[in-house]
């Protein structure tokens, strides 16, 4: 078992003021797993730069409101709202409340940087 406390997790910042906390992927876990899991913060008004993942990927809306746009579809995620992205799905996310948004993200095969393509 292994048991990861989230106040003793790194805050990792991103490009587009968003905030990532890595729970659980191959490394930390001595390569027990073939996914990660992390939460991820997006502040008001701010959105994800659009991008590819080679891997497939779960968002679970933890807090508030935000539009998601794969390919040409724009979906309306609420809390407790999730959504299965396919492998090569254009993707991005945006923060629509005004207050932070948080949700959990599932790579599965786990995310690295070799898996990911920006679009812009």
């Amino acid at each position: 078992m292994l048991l990861r406390k989230g106040s003793n997790i790194k805050l990792i910042k991103g490009n587009e003021g968003s905030k990532i906390k890595q729970y659980f992927n191959p490394e930390n876990t001595q390569n027990g797993i073939n996914y990660s899991i992390a939460q991820f913060s997006l502040e008001p008004g701010k959105k994800t730069n659009l991008h590819k993942l080679r891997s497939s990927e779960i968002y679970y809306i933890l807090e508030r409101n935000a539009r998601l746009k794969v390919d040409e579809y724009i979906f309306q995620l609420e809390k407790d709202d999730s959504v299965f992205i396919r492998p090569n799905s254009a993707q991005c996310i945006e923060n629509i409340g005004s207050r932070s948004l948080k949700f959990l993200f599932i790579v599965e095969p786990s995310w690295n940087p070799d898996v990911e393509i920006l679009l812009e």
